[in-house]
């Protein structure tokens, strides 16, 4: 499964929901540097969804604030939290 998300580094708080053009926006408050908040996304994403971090890549996006993520066994009912977490 893989979904679109919006990242905010250097948040003053992690949290995940909201909706950016279809991608879930995801806030970290680690800085965009050396990979600190891409670490600290999968950790939250990985939170929100009820999955391991290690089963969230990002597979597209590396290095900017838009990504796209692979979840690679997602739980039944992933799609509804996801859809959930967007209009929150």
């Amino acid at each position: 499964m893989r979904f679109a998300i919006r990242v905010k580094p250097g948040a003053k708080r992690d949290a995940v929901g909201g909706d950016f053009n279809g991608a879930l926006v995801v806030a970290v408050k680690a800085p965009a540097v050396e990979g600190k908040a891409n670490e600290a996304v999968r950790k939250v994403l990985a939170r929100a969804l009820g999955v391991r971090a290690r089963d969230l890549l990002v597979v597209q996006g590396e290095r900017g604030r838009d990504k796209l993520i692979e979840l690679a066994d997602p739980p039944p009912g992933a799609e509804r939290v996801l859809d959930a977490l967007r209009r929150a």
